[in-house]
């Protein structure tokens, strides 16, 4: 069939009810990941919890079930189901039409998480059964849908009704499309990260967790009366502090303002946002109101009690952030964020009142916790100390090591300076190394070996980061600079290759080189991940060659099982791949370095508290922890595929 080239009247596509959620649903739910599929039961909780912020649920119930569906249930007003003048009952307009819901009339909803109205109906679309039941009006009303579309039969316009009651609520139960997600089995570990969070930010507000597809079902009570006090304190549990937790509150223009903050002997800022509950993974107005006028305040009182002299330059605001844990949550009438997922926030207002609080409360508390105020600004002198000592090592890591095509054998970079075309690839060892370079595309892929296992940098300090001999080239060679707040000159804009590709060996120390490289990335460049410029290449494990026909190659244990089972009658050869450099050039290009043949893994981050979280236990330098979590998620490991 011939291809159409023609752009006419013919070429617009009107797509009716769901078919356009259903079409790119990475537009509404950000990816069809785990981390879209996640998404799903975070869009039916904050339904829920929209209902607790104005005034009518207290006890929300997720519950993972057995047959890989999810279902979630509240104890609110329950979704209206009258007759809409729309023609259908109210509740059928809510999970089957986009931008329809309470969250548009401020009489139904002061503040709600759910600004965009899509929710509902796109879990529903991405999901091959939705069932609801709802109890409201002293009945059950019931109703069930399939890929969007109702196929309950309505009685007299309206649901049927199953019953009486008495209570109030809604329960929906959805059994996610394998049609639209890479993988249909919800994370239960980063569901229950969520929904502690919700617990969090919502004092007076009880979740109930149920994983029903364990041999033992797992039950876990959320319920933190401290709020976000007690957020910032589990945040740190396992870290020396300097100060206990610090509560600001305040509201201004119909926006209301809670600030909770602490400060840990460890040099890693990690403030988070939220806007009605939603977390906001790139932060946003709020946060630099925060940001700025806590800055400000804290310099006019360092000047004040001497810490700075006339003629010190005053702290970096990372100079005065550098230990701090915060927790910055804003309830906001009418928010506006960049993309359904909301992950930043836009309003200049939020900006404003989050600075009016700080500027107004925090010397409130200070003037009252005097050493607390001491004990903080002390952690600034020495975090600008640092930065001096940091602004020392960049200055002579790029006057010593400049970029070039070949480095000392290092860097073999590429032909192009296009960095929308270019990619770099980290490659372990020698042998490796030298079959890359033969094997890659001059004109646009770059080869950096390193040698053995890069510097933990989760243990150890920032001159010693900056000195390691691996890690300067790596900072070199992408151009972008390094972050961590010790003067903060990181510039996404400066990157020269849209693809970080880490090539290890596919066995224990290729993994272990990895996460080391990870660690990097994720606290001295965060933004490469952030960007989705971080990648893992994923090269084969076998090569089978039948007596008969060409030779294929396998990826897992499981391609190698399946393999067996297809040809259990027909000989075959097995070449078994211990590293990267026993390939000769021709295969590394085949496997692993081709777009059009090779396999990525694009690096992100789900759960931005949880990864912080899993990264201090894991890489940093307390054992027991590190033991237990080991331990307690040994059994529940999934090997990738």
């Amino acid at each position: 069939m011939a291809k159409k080239t023609t752009y006419d009247a013919s070429s617009i596509q009107v797509l009716e009810g769901l078919e356009a959620v259903r079409m790119r649903p990475g537009m509404y739910i950000g990816s069809t990941s785990r981390k879209g599929l996640n998404h799903l039961i975070y869009e039916i909780v904050d339904n829920a919890v929209d209902e607790h912020l104005a005034g009518f649920c207290k006890h929300i119930t997720v519950t993972l079930e057995r047959d890989g569906s999810c279902t979630v249930e509240d104890d609110g007003r329950g979704v209206p189901v009258g007759l809409h003048e729309k023609g259908m009952p109210a509740e059928r307009l809510v999970y089957t039409t986009l931008h329809a819901g309470g969250k548009f009339d401020n009489s139904a909803y002061k503040t709600s998480g759910g600004l965009h109205g899509v929710g509902s109906s796109v879990v529903n679309a991405l999901s091959t059964d939705m069932d609801v039941i709802i109890k409201r009006d002293g009945a059950i009303h019931h109703d069930h849908f399939s890929r969007g579309t109702a196929d309950m039969p309505l009685v007299n316009g309206l649901l049927p009704v199953l019953g009486k009651t008495k209570e109030t609520g809604t329960r929906v139960n959805f059994t996610p499309d394998p049609e639209i997600f890479d993988v249909t089995r919800f994370s239960a570990t980063e569901v229950k990260s969520r929904l502690h969070e919700t617990a969090y930010l919502n004092p007076a507000l009880t979740i109930l967790f149920r994983d029903l597809r364990k041999e033992e079902p797992e039950e876990i009570t959320f319920s933190e009366p401290d709020g976000i006090i007690g957020f910032v304190r589990d945040l740190n549990r396992n870290k020396e502090t300097v100060s206990e937790p610090i509560y600001l509150r305040g509201s201004d223009e119909g926006i209301e303002v809670e600030v909770a903050f602490q400060y840990v002997s460890e040099f890693h800022e990690n403030v988070m946002g939220y806007c009605n509950n939603i977390y906001n993974a790139d932060g946003g107005t709020h946060l630099t109101g925060f940001k700025t006028a806590f800055t400000q305040v804290m310099n006019t009182y360092a000047r004040e009690i001497g810490v700075l002299k006339e003629k010190d330059a005053n702290f970096t605001g990372p100079d005065i952030r550098n230990g701090m844990t915060a927790v910055v949550s804003i309830k906001h009438p009418d928010p506006r964020f960049e993309g359904q997922t909301k992950t930043k926030l836009d309003n200049p207002d939020a900006a404003r009142v989050a600075a009016k609080v700080v500027s107004e409360e925090a010397p409130h508390y200070f003037d009252r916790n005097l050493e607390a105020l001491k004990n903080i600004l002390s952690c600034a002198e020495r975090s600008a100390k640092i930065r001096k000592t940091a602004e020392k090592a960049k200055s002579n890591l790029l006057t010593k090591q400049k970029f070039s095509f070949d480095t000392n054998g290092k860097l073999a970079n590429c032909i192009s300076k296009d960095p929308s075309k270019c990619e770099i690839f980290i490659v372990e060892g020698d042998s490796a190394g030298g079959s890359a370079k033969t094997a890659r595309d001059r004109d646009y892929q770059a080869i950096l070996p390193i040698r053995g296992k890069i510097l933990n940098v989760e243990k150890a300090s920032i001159d010693k980061v900056l000195g390691n001999a691996e890690i300067k080239t790596m900072i070199t060679s992408f151009g972008c600079g390094f972050s961590e707040g010790y003067g903060n000159d990181f510039d996404i804009s400066k990157l020269r290759y849209d693809k970080i590709i880490i090539m290890a060996d596919a066995d224990v120390d290729g993994a272990h080189i990895g996460t080391l490289l990870l660690t990097l990335f994720y606290r001295y460049m965060p933004e490469l991940i952030n960007e989705g410029h971080v990648y893992v290449a994923m090269p084969p494990l076998y090569k089978v060659i039948p007596a008969k026909g060409e030779g294929e190659y396998l990826y897992d244990d499981k391609a190698l099982e399946q393999y067996r089972k297809k040809h259990k009658d027909k000989k075959f050869t097995l070449q078994r791949y211990k590293g990267l450099g026993e390939m000769d050039p021709e295969q590394l290009w085949e496997t692993t370095l081709n777009p059009e043949t090779r396999r990525l893994r694009r690096i992100e981050i789900d759960d931005p508290g949880l990864s912080n979280d899993i990264t201090d236990v894991l890489m940093g330098t307390d054992v027991p922890p590190r033991r237990a979590f080991i331990y307690e998620h040994a059994r529940d490991a999934e090997l990738d595929i």
